[in-house]
């Protein structure tokens, strides 16, 4: 689609930059978005909000000289509407063409391509342990990290490769030293930034369970093992052992205040365990998360935070912005946490979510077995993370 010599419009379009327009969405705004990708791709991935109204016209629609009325019928004509497509050439003619007709119209700088690029650090103000504890929000797909800094030290859980400089770039703002890069399990929805910023000094950590599905690179990083701890300034971080989602998937308790879940459990849903060994092994690894979740998870204190690696729009954020909430708080309202075994097990594989786009190439690249450079590995990951069980089946009440 982006590759396309699309007609300059004899109007001048204004453009809206990713992050003014995640801005007046959060901050309540109307917003009307005319999505001119092809339905598949709408379909996959687009933006949401509750204030947010989404049509989709693909912008080949547009390009015949003389519209369609029923196309036209479609876009409201009193509302200010937002045009985007994958990277901003054809949003850009769509809504040059609208504005000819006298819409009130801008496009998205940089299209979805432009969004998937926002990144947001938010402070989770309800975490009690030493130091300062932040949460990176990913919005286009819903990823989360975790940022650690105590003294003149930080460390980062589950970094995105594409954010590398970003996190290095804080470390500076915030005057530390960005000692630790640390990843849950072998991701399947975006590419890991543990070896990048082992690249760039920092020491990186990968779970020791993990490396037997065929990391290539463990001898270049540390392994951690069950009940290892790291210390950031006076904090101390400790690896706990939560497979189910994959084999080597591990959580690792900041300083007693927050368990970083990686794709074990969310805030509104648990993992899918299908990911690694397909359906038929799926219900021994569903077997094996709720042996995690309920011996090694929720034996925590009931007010320890549970941080995942991703959110969905199911996900309510708790009064910090952030994407946590205390396990008494989970137990209370996820009506999966609370079932027996095989009650669990039958929930959690009865209605799987479609896998996560590319993630055999995305599994493949983050064990070291395939390369793939900057752009390839931006473009991979494009799209919506699927690495949680329906949410719709697990929530309670």
């Amino acid at each position: 689609m982006e590759d396309m010599d699309f007609p300059t419009p004899d109007v001048a379009v204004e453009s809206i930059a990713p992050d003014e327009l995640k801005a007046r969405i959060d901050a309540g705004e109307d917003v009307t978005i005319l999505d001119a990708r092809m339905q598949s791709d709408f379909e996959e991935w687009r933006i949401d909000g509750e204030n947010v109204s989404t049509i989709n016209v693909p912008y080949f629609e547009f390009l015949d000289e003389d519209l369609d009325e029923d196309i036209l019928a479609q876009i409201p004509d009193d509302d200010q509407i937002t045009v985007l497509c994958a990277k901003g050439g054809a949003s850009e003619f769509v809504a040059g063409t609208l504005k000819e007709l006298g819409y009130d119209v801008d496009h998205l700088e940089d299209g979805m391509n432009g969004w998937a690029r926002i990144y947001e650090r938010v402070e989770v103000s309800q975490y009690e342990g030493s130091g300062t504890l932040y949460q990176y929000q990913r919005p286009s797909s819903g990823c989360l990290g975790y940022l650690l800094v105590d003294g003149d030290e930080a460390a980062i859980v589950d970094p995105l490769r594409a954010f590398t400089d970003r996190y290095l770039a804080d470390a500076d703002e915030l005057g530390v030293d960005l000692t630790y890069a640390i990843d849950t399990h072998i991701h399947a929805d975006h590419l890991s930034g543990v070896r990048t910023l082992a690249e760039r000094g920092v020491e990186g950590v990968i779970p020791d369970a993990s490396v037997d599905r065929g990391v290539t690179y463990a001898d270049e990083l540390t392994v951690a093992d069950d009940g290892d701890e790291f210390t950031v300034g006076d904090a101390t971080i400790e690896t706990v052992y939560t497979p189910g989602h994959t084999s080597g998937m591990t959580s690792y308790l900041v300083d007693g205040g927050l368990l970083a879940t990686g794709d074990g459990l969310f805030v509104e849903s648990v993992a899918r365990p299908d990911l690694e060994e397909g359906d038929d092994g799926a219900p021994e690894a569903a077997a094996q998360l709720y042996e995690s979740l309920q011996e090694r998870v929720l034996s925590l204190p009931e007010d320890t935070l549970i941080g995942g690696a991703h959110y969905s729009d199911a996900a309510e954020p708790a009064d910090d912005g952030t994407y946590t909430a205390p396990i008494g708080q989970l137990v209370d309202t996820m009506e999966a946490l609370t079932m027996d075994e095989d009650e669990f097990v039958d929930l959690i594989l009865s209605n799987m979510p479609p896998r996560p786009a590319n993630y055999e190439d995305i599994i493949a690249t983050n064990l070291g077995q395939r390369e793939a450079d900057d752009e390839e590995a931006f473009e991979l990951e494009l799209g919506p993370n699927n690495c949680a069980a329906s949410q719709e089946s697990l929530a309670g009440d």
